[in-house]
């Protein structure tokens, strides 16, 4: 039988150390820090910027629902000038193709490039299995929390971006 989070024998993970709120938000903070460090160094080894990482990683999480540059645009919290920028910079580099979209001929789609995938999949692919493997030390309770703080965070994010950016003037 499988003990509860805080109790020896819980899915391969054990006994979970406590933590107040301010610690969770200090181990938060450090992980943003690591990750943006991670970004730069990710996009460098695939000779992109990190927003240009970023778009690509929206356009194959999109996979065969091909976005617009307007979605990718919305999705990277840029413009539409700068987008075309991202477009151009990732075509050019051989991430993605423009294709028209079928429905309207004026506008177009953005879809990844097998090889620029499978390129960025030996990078990150490593790290994944990683994460798979801590991800394995949790119950699935515990999992489904993880879930949630990240998905209502991300939320969160986004809002306060939002409204932060409809400051600037």
């Amino acid at each position: 039988m499988q003990g509860t989070p805080d109790t020896p024998g819980a899915q391969g993970g054990g006994t979970r150390p406590p933590a107040t709120p301010a610690q969770m938000l200090k181990e938060m903070d450090h992980t943003i820090a690591t990750h943006l460090v991670s970004q730069q160094e990710m996009a460098r080894r695939l000779n992109l910027n990190v927003t240009d990482l970023t778009c690509f990683a929206f356009v194959m999480e999109a996979g065969e629902d091909l976005l617009t540059a307007g979605d990718l645009a919305e999705r990277a919290h840029v413009t539409t000038g700068a987008v075309t920028g991202v477009l151009n910079r990732l075509e050019r580099a051989g991430y993605i193709t423009r294709r028209p979209d079928p429905s309207d001929r004026r506008r177009i789609r953005v879809a990844a490039e097998p090889t620029a995938i499978a390129r960025t999949h030996a990078l990150y692919g490593p790290y994944y299995a990683r994460l798979n493997t801590l991800i394995a030390d949790y119950t699935p309770a515990e999992i489904a929390v993880l879930a949630d703080w990240f998905t209502r965070q991300g939320q969160l994010a986004r809002e306060y971006m939002e409204e932060i950016c409809g400051t600037d003037a």
